[in-house]
């Protein structure tokens, strides 16, 4: 009986041990997960971009998600965080007082229930009109400010400030404010030396890519200077047709640690290999993959997201 008893005992004592061990490993995945779930996304969107060589494709989304969401509104850019896009592109314009807010045209009448130029309006006007969507019909939501943007932005996703070179002091003090900067990039199709004239205050702070289009004849000279002297985290070329034989660089700028961005937005960008395309036919995005290109900014992210993780080239 005694025996009995001691079996059960040491029983007992093995099913708790086990218990015990299985609910510390529980803790420890459990705290792991939260580690990862509290790191900077941007963090280590930074980092993979700072090994331009390797194999995963960064996504870019053109004006957020436009084709669920107006374009440039809140909802646009946290439809990408939640689809897990990496960066994505706003457009900056200036109110009549001196307010930053996302619009792409200069004017309001394609995209708002508004009419006349951004620059004319006063914030608060700006906010009691409503943003349309893709097709016109005007949504219930609002004209964000960049500070709303970054703020909505801020760890979660890299943000590429379009039509803010001439603007970029007043974009930069609001970055600042929101603790976003090293999260912002900005790019403009301009050499080395005008870079440096119009912008040099800024270059160690933000992330400048240089536009190249391939079509200029003196592309491979832009393209050479910056390499010599002021090696860019990217580079984005527009590429006109797809046999022009620079795109053969691509694979040594890899290598040299810079990041080989092109659209795939519209034919004229990348020789014929587009979004639209691409829908129809998903191969269509295996012409960036063979040509090093790892910096892609679409229309369609979501299907491009889809098509690259499933050939494990995005995280």
């Amino acid at each position: 009986m005694k025996l009995v008893s001691l079996k059960k005992i040491a029983l007992l004592l093995l099913i708790g041990l086990s218990f015990s061990c299985a609910n510390h490993e529980a803790e420890k995945k459990e705290k792991q997960s939260i580690t990862v779930k509290e790191g900077k996304q941007t963090d280590m969107l930074l980092a993979q971009l700072k090994k331009a060589s390797g194999k995963n494709i960064m996504v870019v989304a053109h004006r957020g998600d436009w084709r669920n969401a107006p374009e440039n509104s809140l909802q646009a850019i946290q439809n990408c965080i939640e689809m897990g896009v990496d960066m994505v592109e706003l457009d900056v314009r200036k109110t009549k007082d001196n307010h930053l807010v996302l619009m792409h045209d200069k004017t309001l009448d394609r995209t708002t229930t508004g009419k006349g130029y951004v620059r004319d309006w006063t914030l608060d006007s700006l906010k009691k009109l409503r943003l349309k969507d893709g097709l016109g019909v005007a949504t219930a939501h609002k004209i964000p400010t960049l500070q709303e943007a970054l703020e909505l932005s801020k760890d979660k996703i890299l943000v590429n400030l379009d039509k803010s070179y001439e603007i970029f002091e007043e974009c930069f003090q609001v970055a600042k404010e929101t603790k976003t900067v090293d999260q912002i990039f900005i790019k403009g199709s301009k050499t080395l030396a005008e870079v440096k004239s119009d912008f040099g205050a800024y270059l160690d702070k933000v992330h400048f890519m240089p536009i190249v289009r391939l079509s200029n004849p003196n592309a491979k000279d832009v393209v050479n200077a910056y390499m010599e002297k002021q090696i860019p985290i990217a580079f984005e070329f527009t590429v006109p047709q797809d046999t022009i034989q620079f795109i053969k660089e691509f694979k040594n700028l890899r290598k040299q640690g810079v990041n080989i961005w092109v659209n795939s937005l519209w034919a004229r960008h990348n020789g014929g290999h587009d979004d639209e395309k691409a829908y129809i036919d998903n191969t269509v995005y295996d012409w960036y993959i063979e040509n090093n290109i790892n910096i892609i900014q679409t229309d369609r992210p979501k299907v491009l997201l889809d098509y690259l993780r499933a050939k494990n080239l995005h995280r």
